[in-house]
């Protein structure tokens, strides 16, 4: 590979920085505001309990719920401390603009819509890093850094997180800065411990570590003085509230820290471990509360979780997962769940929704895997796409791997664009093209994400229009007569989160197990009240025609009272009076 000089070296100035940071967030910002106003309502379900943990912040309730969805946390109480399961964050980033605008989803909504704006930015920052290290000249580096940027605003799956207020806008601009700092880091560090080094851009080359003139960090090792260590572990404690994925980018750290050479072995644990302590002292009053309210410090049913054989699991009661249980599943079984989680991971979350930049992205990755600038996310992105596979194959078809994937989405726009720009710098090569083309892939990434997004988009708000009339007219059959008695108490349901948030009833998860268990439930909490849906695949209301005696103590009751008019959004919709307590 060919030294840089001076006139091909490109770093973009921070005046150019910040052009391209308003235009580029100014971009996403508007499409995710087009994208929020077309998804009126949280889906999937988990998102409406972020939102309505924040509401009852605001209505001064404090962390809690009214829905009862997982039986493995104690204390199993109403009203139930939020968070057993899930991290705060998200719902506090969504009780801001609650505050301050209302308590709407819509409010809501703005947390991830901004956040969204940043990824798209920080994905300009990461490609302009890129291009640097691969020694683009100056106006194709910034064609490729640019058309990264924009590429992730019309971005479909992108997108539609951004209309979503949980964990995974946040979750992927908090990432993908821990990877920006982890990468400054190991650069700067390599400087260090290279005294002859340069920091001057004209010096970069392809195989070259690169050094960037606009970040400084203190990197005098002896004295252990390096605040880009900090930095980086007040991310991963941010990362850390918001989903348990922060394990993998703290390992994807550890694996960048250890390589990083010219440092001596105290030095490498000083590096891997000082932004982990941080992490982990930013995330301990989290841990403490969690401590004294769930007796655990530690998130809870993530060991229940990897000993899932259905996704329904998560809602057991009586048959909860266990070792004995998982290993009588046999080989077979237990192969084919990690088939179905591959296959799920790699095509409905990766390929098919970010499509056709995603499947060209994938099959560049082997242009940027020796990238310095990439390898934290790489890395990153390795060891979750493997866990998530192979340790949690259930859970993931359940949402696990998507939630936690946008930092993959913009590594595969940046993989994309990379192999694009060599492909037609080569064509251009051998065709004898004399005008500069590199616009041509920046372009098709575009062109084909936002064709994407445009089409599919408006289905998703569909659902959620659907999901809502549904709930809404399930909210008000409970409010009549008779059911009103029945759904005072608690009400066991296949939709606790959504029924909770849009009736304000408290509501018990339903097991996917039988009669005999979900009366136990009913008689353990004081429940009169099954409502499910017939569609739903689950076992339930089918399983009332098994034989089981308990199957007689529910009672089949009418969600339209005589004389009402008919509900189309609740024909699939059973109600169950439940007796025999």
């Amino acid at each position: 590979m060919r030294e840089l000089t001076p006139t091909t070296a490109w770093a973009p100035s921070p005046r150019e920085s910040v052009v391209a940071a308003v235009f580029i967030g100014a971009a996403a910002l508007i499409v995710r505001i087009w994208g929020a106003s077309i998804v009126v309502f949280p889906l999937p379900e988990d998102t409406a309990y972020y939102v309505s943990v924040a509401r009852n912040v605001l209505d001064g309730r404090g962390l809690v719920t009214d829905a009862l969805w997982s039986y493995a946390t104690p204390p199993l109480t109403f009203p139930h401390p939020a968070f057993d399961v899930w991290l705060p964050l998200p719902t506090f980033l969504a009780a801001v603009p609650m505050a301050i605008f209302g308590s709407s989803f819509s409010s809501a909504q703005l947390s991830s819509t901004t956040a969204g704006a940043l990824a798209a930015i920080l994905t300009w920052r990461l490609t302009a890093d890129v291009a640097t290290e691969w020694g683009l000249p100056q106006s194709r580096a910034r064609i490729l850094a640019v058309g990264a940027g924009l590429s992730a605003s019309v971005s479909l799956p992108l997108v539609l997180a951004s209309s979503e207020p949980d964990s995974t806008a946040p979750f992927a601009v908090l990432t993908l800065a821990a990877c920006l700092v982890m990468a400054k880091l190991g650069r700067d560090l390599r400087g260090a411990s290279d005294p002859s080094a340069s920091s001057d851009p004209a010096t970069w080359s392809q195989t070259d570590s690169v050094r960037s003139p606009r970040v400084r960090f203190v990197t005098r090792m002896n004295g252990g003085a390096v605040p880009g260590l900090a930095v980086l572990g007040i991310l991963l404690g941010m990362v850390a509230l918001t989903r348990n994925e922060a394990a993998w980018l703290a390992l994807a750290w550890i694996v960048v820290a250890w390589r990083i050479p010219g440092l001596g072995r105290r030095a490498r644990l000083r590096v891997a471990g000082v932004p982990i302590m941080i992490a982990l002292l930013v995330f301990l009053p989290w841990a403490i509360r969690d401590w004294v309210v769930f007796g655990s410090p530690l998130p809870g049913q993530a060991l229940s979780n990897s000993l899932s054989l259905d996704g329904r699991d998560i809602f057991a009661w009586q048959d909860r997962p266990s070792v004995s249980r998982y290993l009588a599943a046999g080989p077979a079984t237990l192969l084919g769940l990690r088939l179905t989680g591959l296959a799920h991971n790699l095509f409905n979350v990766l390929l098919i929704p970010a499509a056709p930049v995603s499947i060209v992205g994938v099959a560049g990755l082997s242009r940027v895997i020796r990238s310095q600038v990439l390898r934290p996310l790489l890395a990153f992105a390795a060891v979750t796409f493997a866990i998530d596979t192979v340790v949690f194959p259930v859970a993931t078809t359940w949402g696990t791997f998507l939630h936690a994937a946008g930092p993959i989405h913009m590594l595969l726009i940046v993989s994309a664009l990379g192999i694009l720009d060599v492909l037609i710098a080569r064509i251009g090569h051998l065709r004898g093209w004399t005008r500069p083309v590199h616009w041509l892939g920046p372009t098709f990434a575009i062109v084909g994400s936002l064709a994407m997004t445009i089409a599919l988009l408006p289905g998703f708000g569909n659902e959620a229009r659907i999901t809502e009339r549904r709930l809404s007219a399930l909210a008000a059959a409970l409010d009549t007569t008779p059911l009103r008695g029945f759904a005072s108490g608690r009400v066991i349901t296949d939709v606790p989160i959504w029924l909770a948030a849009t009736a304000q009833v408290r509501t018990l998860a339903l097991p996917n197990e039988t009669p005999s268990s979900v009366l136990d439930l009913a008689e353990q909490f004081g429940a009169h009240l099954l409502v499910v849906d017939a569609q739903g695949g689950g076992r339930w209301p089918d399983i009332l025609n098994a034989n089981d005696r308990a199957a007689a103590c529910f009672r089949p009751l009418d969600l339209v009272p005589t004389g009402g008019d008919p509900q189309p959004e609740l024909a699939s919709t059973r109600a169950y009076a439940i007796d025999c307590q």
